[in-house]
């Protein structure tokens, strides 16, 4: 995947979205939480994602199938695809990557973020578990932990823990930036309700 890594997909716009979230709960009924193929939509500025590359991707599926136990090949498949945004077909490749090197957490969250933006928000949220059973201050994990928290599954409470440990363990990183943005927003849709 890309250095920059998920977290910059959506993270120019989650926070528009949280506050917008948060404000239509407390106006009766909550708008329904933006699916994993709508995030990515609500981004019209956002470059279009780069086209698959077919050669790179066929002579990488044809070592593939040559070596069986090639974790690493896999996961550059999974990457090729998931820099083009399709992570249906990302998936796979991630998750064959995964059993072959379980301990690899780039690509326990990448498959993660591929799981979410597939409409999976609760495998996800366990793929998340399994990187952060690896390493538990891998901030790219957590933040995209909030993510889902906060646009899966709707728990914001939950979110901003996410937050708040990237905010603690990396304040300076992109991250971290991003992730206090989400914490104000938070705050600001909870200034009017007595919680904030």
């Amino acid at each position: 995947m890309r250095r920059e890594s998920v977290v910059f997909l959506i993270g120019g716009t989650f926070l528009g979205l949280i506050v917008g979230w948060m404000i239509g709960s407390q106006q009766g009924t909550p708008p329904a939480a933006p699916t994993a193929a709508a995030a990515p939509a609500a981004q019209p500025q956002a470059p279009a994602a780069p086209p698959v590359d077919v050669q790179r991707a066929t002579e990488l599926e044809q070592t593939a199938r040559s070596q069986p136990s090639n974790a690493s090949v896999r996961a550059e498949l999974g990457n090729l695809y998931f820099n083009a945004e399709r992570f249906d077909q990302a998936l796979p490749w991630y998750e064959q990557a995964q059993k072959l090197d379980p301990r690899d957490i780039n690509v326990s969250t990448d498959l993660g973020v591929c799981y979410y933006y597939t409409n999976q928000p609760d495998r996800a949220l366990q793929q998340f578990d399994h990187s952060l059973s690896i390493d538990p201050k891998h901030v790219k994990t957590l933040f995209n932990q909030g993510i889902v928290l906060a646009f899966g599954k709707q728990d914001l409470k939950g979110a901003e823990q996410a937050w708040q440990r990237v905010v603690e363990l990396a304040p300076n990183s992109e991250e971290g930036r991003r992730a206090k943005q989400g914490l104000e927003g938070l705050k600001a849709g909870h200034a009017g309700d007595g919680r904030g």
